[in-house]
């Protein structure tokens, strides 16, 4: 049975999928199970990964769902996933030739039930490292500790442990499609630290229709989301209180964009989220400015 399943949350996106499945056919050891979820896609995804299914070449693994966004298609990714450790690569990305042999090495040498899994390193499409490196003076660290203690920046890839990944369900809002991806690595965090491998296992391509370049619209679609995941991240243990006032403006702009009156009376941190309004008043503003001139 493979170790490791490759998983990719897609979405009307044959046009691209298969430069990650031409990838993952030059794997140099394929001791791996690449899972689609597609997440309602209604161009001719299907019937292009059939296609792929039919060559043999990469073991696939297909399951279409009505349209939930990003974190409904991990959601369903997590519960069908069967292997020990999994990554996701998204479908405008792509895995260097040696990346699973790479992932799954590190992992035989170093991994264990005391960490939750290893951060590796992505690149843009010319080789260039997103962001910094990881610290060379440690062997594991949280993601929370690397973004605020460490100063690390960019993306970075996450392979985890699936036992782990199948805890902390992200919630589904009606009419939104979107709740951060964080919420779930930092719970993890609570737990467990990472082990750190300062490798390339992934080529990212930021695409115009991408969730990341369409961020503050996404502020206005998905307001209840955003203040979940805001409202989250205030409880974190670790965090400091720049940190958390921080979340607190992005929580009252959401609030105020949800039309939620009990915001106040929800929050974690009433004290700060009190201080933040004019900050999450004036961000409200500058999105829905921004949104309309977009």
């Amino acid at each position: 049975m493979n170790k490791l399943t490759v998983f990719t949350p897609t979405y009307n996106r044959a046009y691209c999928l298969h430069i990650c499945y031409e990838s993952l056919k030059r794997q140099t050891i394929p001791d791996f199970t690449w899972l689609i979820i597609d997440d309602g896609s209604t161009d001719h995804t299907k019937e292009l990964v059939e296609s792929w299914m039919s060559e043999k070449a990469v073991q696939i693994r297909y399951h279409w769902q009505h349209n939930q966004g990003m974190h409904g298609a991990h959601n369903t990714a997590y519960e069908l996933i069967d292997t020990e450790l999994n990554v996701c690569i998204d479908s405008d990305d792509y895995m260097p030739d040696d990346a699973v042999e790479k992932i799954l090495r590190f992992w035989d040498q170093h991994g264990s039930d005391k960490v939750s899994g290893l951060i590796g390193l992505d690149s843009y499409t010319d080789g260039r490292i997103i962001g910094s490196r990881l610290p060379d003076h440690l062997k594991c660290s949280t993601l929370f500790d690397l973004n605020n203690r460490q100063h690390v920046t960019g993306d970075k890839k996450l392979v985890y442990r699936t036992e782990l990944t199948k805890q902390y369900p992200y919630p589904l809002f009606n009419n939104e499609k979107y709740v951060g991806l964080a919420y779930k690595y930092y719970m993890l965090d609570q737990q467990y630290e990472m082990l750190l491998m300062n490798e390339v296992i992934c080529c990212v391509d930021y695409l115009p229709d991408g969730s990341s370049m369409n961020m503050l619209s996404q502020y206005l679609r998905n307001p209840r989301g955003f203040a979940f995941y805001r409202r989250e991240l205030m409880k974190h243990p670790f965090a400091g209180l720049l940190f958390k006032f921080r979340q607190s403006i992005h929580y009252v702009s959401s609030s105020l964009i949800s039309k939620n009156r009990r915001f106040m009376s929800e929050t974690p941190c009433k004290l700060l989220t009190l201080l933040a309004i004019p900050l999450g008043i004036m961000f409200y503003y500058y999105i829905v400015r921004k949104t309309r001139t977009s």
